[in-house]
């Protein structure tokens, strides 16, 4: 085979669903992709991209509106669990779904948006800090510039769970279909090793 064949061959084997040579033989740590695989996989990321954008400007629209009604009622809390045991001790057992409740669920997109639109957030530790600095980037935010907000850790805490909980329940299915993981090296060299 000539080299403008060899070319042509190798061209086609990256748009194709076969596996060529060296993948069987685990020496591409992905696996092999078809054109339309790529191509859905760009749209899912585009469409991350874009719903990311979209939270974002939801999350901002409800952590950053000024509530001056609110202003001598607020108080700051640093003190993990505090505010979370208040919330619980709260004869109305409503009060407590709605508080402990809305800041799960709060976050949980990220934990479903965040690993699809980038396959270097994947895994519910990364997860966890990504969303923690990013609620408490937001916490302090309120607490210093916006009227009738205060900062809260426990807000921060179960902002990040939340995130956690879509990850794992959600989150990491959608990125594994979108971002699949590198075959490991000692694999590669189990496939590449010639069985007896």
């Amino acid at each position: 085979m000539g080299t403008a064949d060899a070319k042509r061959a190798s061209t086609t084997d990256a748009f194709s669903d076969v596996a060529t040579p060296d993948d069987a033989a685990g020496k591409v740590g992905r696996p092999p992709r078809s054109r339309s695989a790529r191509i859905l996989r760009n749209v899912a990321i585009g469409l991350g991209v874009v719903a990311l954008v979209l939270f974002a400007l939801v999350l901002a629209r409800v952590t950053f509106t000024p509530q001056p009604e609110s202003e001598q009622l607020v108080t700051g809390n640093t003190d993990p669990g505090s505010s979370i045991r208040s919330y619980l001790d709260r004869p109305e057992i409503r009060d407590a779904v709605k508080q402990v409740g809305g800041n799960l669920v709060l976050c949980m997109p990220l934990g479903i948006l965040l690993p699809v639109v980038s396959g270097r957030l994947r895994g519910p530790i990364r997860i966890l800090v990504t969303v923690g600095i990013v609620m408490l980037l937001v916490e302090a935010v309120q607490g210093w510039f916006i009227v009738g907000r205060a900062f809260d850790i426990d807000d921060v805490i179960l902002n990040a769970f939340g995130a956690f909980l879509a990850y794992i329940f959600v989150g990491r299915y959608l990125a594994a279909r979108v971002h699949p993981r590198r075959t490991p090296w000692w694999r590669r060299r189990e496939r590449s090793e010639p069985t007896a």
